[in-house]
């Protein structure tokens, strides 16, 4: 099995490709902030080898916490919830997984959390894309607490931190942050 350096490695190169840079701050955030740089995720989480080496550095950087479940906000966790599941079941660990809507669904049972239960015993690591303010991460929390109570939250782990803000503002929300990567890694400091 590889190691979290020799995985960060092959995978930086996926990674770099999906930032753009504008002289001007002209992207738009889902935070509503503009920015001279742009992570696009899905570049690279939709990129069959580098969705495999995303999964890889998520179980090696959560090897030693028992989790039980992992998921994350609809769009950005999808593919990496996917891969995670299938590399761990491979590898002979049984995980959950999970989605959240950002509004409940307005049919059927109107779910806002999709995947199989959570219980109080399971031990969950919230998966994102990008992490700027941390936003989405806290709303994931949210509604897993509104679903299911005092849910056990290990950490969260991003592809991409942007180092604006955001592992302080999960930290003020008892959370960890935990990137694969930082904007340290992709040459966009100011």
């Amino acid at each position: 099995m590889k190691t979290l350096a020799e995985i960060s490695q092959e995978l930086l190169p996926y990674v770099r490709a999906c930032v753009k840079k504008s002289a001007t701050p002209s992207f738009k955030l889902a935070s509503g902030k503009l920015s001279d740089f742009y992570i696009d995720g899905r570049l690279a989480t939709l990129s069959g080898r580098a969705l495999r080496l995303i999964a890889e550095a998520v179980l090696c950087l959560t090897a030693d916490d028992n989790i039980t479940a992992v998921g994350g906000m609809v769009i950005g966790a999808d593919p990496i919830t996917g891969a995670v599941l299938a590399v761990a079941a491979e590898r002979g660990i049984d995980l959950k997984g999970f989605l959240c809507r950002k509004q409940p669904k307005e049919h059927g049972t109107g779910k806002r959390i999709e995947g199989p239960p959570l219980t109080p015993d399971d031990r969950v690591v919230l998966l994102e894309d990008t992490v700027t303010t941390g936003g989405s991460a806290l709303r994931v929390a949210e509604a897993l607490r509104e679903t299911y109570g005092e849910i056990p939250i290990v950490r969260v782990v991003c592809l991409a931190d942007r180092k604006e803000g955001g592992a302080e503002r999960l930290a003020a929300a008892g959370l960890t942050l935990t990137p694969i990567f930082t904007r340290d890694d992709f040459d966009v400091n100011p």
